[in-house]
C-alpha cells in the first residue's frame, strides 16, 4: 500500500501536457525546483469526491495558500492530458495546475500506484497530498488503508492548517440578485471593495421570488447570506461589514 516519502525528492519524470492543441513536455524540475508546491493526487478525473470536494476546496483556498508562501497548487491524476484539461474547464479551477500522469510513472515513483480493477479503473493513484519545497517532500498526508476511497486527511484545509494553523478561512457569501438592480450593484461593490468573494444567484425563470421567500423570508433584492447566516439587504450588509471591521 501507499508509503510516506517525507524527506525524499519527488520522482524525476516528464509529464505530457496538452496546450493550444500542441504537446508540451514538462519535467518534475520545472514544476518543483526552487518553489513551494502543494500537491494533491486522486484516483480519477470527474469522479464524485474529487469533483465535489477535493478540487473545489483547493481552488477556493488558493489565495490563502499563496499568501502563506505556496507558489503553486498542483493536482496529479493518472489520466491523460485531454481528460485533465476538460476536467479543469468543467471545474472552473483556474488556481490549480492539472498535471496528467497518464502512464502512472510519477505515481509509481511515489509508491502510490494502486489497483482499481474492482471499479474498472485499472491502476490509479491512492489519494494523498504533500507539500514540496525545492523538489523535497516536507510533509505528506496519505489517506488511511481502508476499502473504497477514503477522504480524511488529504483535503485542502488539513494542508493549510499544517502550513499555518492561524491562516483563517474565507467567508462563504451568497447574494440573491436580479438584473438591473442598483442596490444589488452596491452590495456587490461593498464586497469587491473588501476583497470578499461571493456567489451570485440571479432571480430568473428557474430561481423565482417564491424561492427567495422560502430561504430568506423576503422578496426584495439583494438578500445576502454569510456563513449560513441571513444578513439581509444592502444596508444590513454595510452594517455587518462595519461591525466586522471594528471588531
Amino acid at each position: 500500500m501507499a508509503v510516506n516519502r517525507e524527506g525524499q525528492r519527488v520522482p524525476q519524470v516528464t509529464f505530457k501536457l496538452r496546450k493550444d492543441h500542441e504537446w508540451v513536455h514538462v519535467s518534475s524540475d520545472q514544476i518543483f525546483s526552487g518553489r513551494t508546491v502543494a500537491v494533491f493526487s486522486l484516483p480519477g478525473a470527474f469522479t464524485p469526491t474529487c469533483s465535489s470536494a477535493h478540487v473545489p476546496r483547493y481552488n477556493e483556498l488558493a489565495p490563502l495558500f499563496k499568501r502563506n508562501g505556496v507558489d503553486a497548487i498542483v493536482c496529479i491524476s493518472v489520466n491523460d492530458a485531454f481528460v485533465m484539461n476538460e476536467w479543469q474547464r468543467d471545474q472552473n479551477a483556474d488556481y490549480v495546475q492539472f498535471i496528467p500522469d497518464g502512464s502512472g510513472e510519477f505515481t509509481r515513483g511515489m509508491g502510490m500506484l494502486v489497483n482499481k480493477d474492482d471499479l474498472g479503473f485499472g491502476e490509479r493513484s491512492w489519494r494523498y497530498s504533500m507539500l514540496v519545497k525545492d523538489g523535497v517532500i516536507e510533509k505528506m498526508f496519505v489517506e488511511p488503508n481502508k476499502p473504497g476511497d477514503p477522504y480524511e486527511v488529504s483535503d485542502a484545509d488539513t494542508m493549510l492548517d499544517f502550513i499555518n494553523p492561524n491562516a483563517g478561512r474565507p467567508l462563504d457569501v451568497t447574494l440573491f440578485t436580479r438584473e438591473g438592480c442598483p442596490f444589488c450593484r452596491r452590495a456587490k461593490g461593498l464586497l469587491h471593495d473588501r476583497d470578499i468573494g461571493f456567489d451570485e444567484i440571479l432571480l430568473d425563470g428557474e430561481v423565482t421570488r417564491r424561492s427567495l421567500r422560502a430561504v430568506a423570508g423576503a422578496e426584495t433584492v439583494p438578500q445576502v447570506f454569510i456563513n449560513g447566516r441571513h444578513i439581509g439587504g444592502t444596508e444590513a450588509l454595510e452594517r455587518w461589514l462595519d461591525e466586522r471591521k471594528a471588531a
